[in-house]
């Protein structure tokens, strides 16, 4: 069992459509939050670029190979520092669409996990339209990852929506979901479900969102936060780029799951 503190930090932006000044951006961040004392970061949904939605096609890798994947090992390599790199486009079957994949690395730079985004974020109201399955490829695996706070579970924006994939984690001490919600959506729902997925699964939240109004006239929610597994907010940010830096109480994660364990108290399972 892990006990202690460990600190976590999510990194907010605003992102535009040039890769190099995001990527420049997002260092200077990971490194303050480093300052403070983070030993995981998390960056948001499309941190390497907020374009036309073709953008992202334009700049997809392969897997293992190019620059934004060399920048995320790199980073984590020189900052020392478990890095969560939001989510960046990868090669998909189809030569129109990409993955939306969130990478993890740990403090030498290596990759230890990698999520494809599963759910496809779909909405219509008035003139406001969204349809990721145009240029987005899901993904089937559920994924975590083993650091030093325990195991971490990966998930991308609208995946936040869907409990069961949570479910599928199993034991998790930490969910990450880098996110670029909606203004429309994440005034309506986004504390509301990352405080839900904290208290139904008994562990932290670090929710690393992009906040603001972006060169390409999309404007995001932001409200990147850290949440506790007793459903409290430990730290937030509500727009604007910045860093978000709290504390995981190992100690209180346990505590609470031995005083309330409806983990254990479970009788359906998918």
């Amino acid at each position: 069992m892990n006990t202690g503190l460990f600190r976590i930090a999510a990194v907010q932006m605003v992102s535009g459509p040039d890769v190099s000044e995001n990527l420049a951006a997002a260092d200077a961040m990971i490194g303050e939050a480093v300052a403070q004392g983070a030993r995981l970061v998390a960056l948001p949904e499309y941190f390497p670029v907020i374009g036309d939605e073709k953008a992202k096609v334009r700049l997809r890798e392969q897997d293992g190979e190019g620059p934004i994947q060399a920048f995320l090992a790199d980073a984590a390599r020189r900052h020392r520092v478990w890095l969560v790199g939001g989510t960046l486009p990868l090669e998909a079957r189809a030569a129109d669409k990409v993955r939306n994949a969130s990478l993890a690395f740990d403090p030498d730079g290596m990759r230890v996990a990698r999520y494809d985004k599963i759910h496809l974020f779909g909405f219509e109201q008035g003139t406001e339209r969204y349809d990721e399955s145009q240029t987005i490829e899901p993904g089937s695996e559920v994924v975590y990852f083993e650091a030093p706070c325990g195991n971490v579970g990966l998930s991308v924006c609208y995946d936040l929506r869907f409990p069961e994939l949570y479910r599928a984690m199993g034991d998790v001490a930490l969910i990450v979901v880098p996110a670029a919600f909606t203004e429309t959506t994440g005034e309506a729902h986004w504390e509301l479900l990352l405080r839900a997925r904290a208290v139904e699964n008994q562990c932290y939240v670090l929710a690393a969102a992009q906040g603001g109004e972006h060169p390409s006239g999309r404007r995001t929610w932001g409200d990147s936060m850290i949440i506790d597994p007793w459903g409290r907010i430990v730290a937030r940010k509500a727009k604007g780029q910045g860093v978000v830096v709290g504390d995981m109480d190992l100690d209180l994660l346990e505590d609470i799951r031995m005083r309330l364990p409806a983990l254990r108290h479970r009788t359906i399972h998918f």
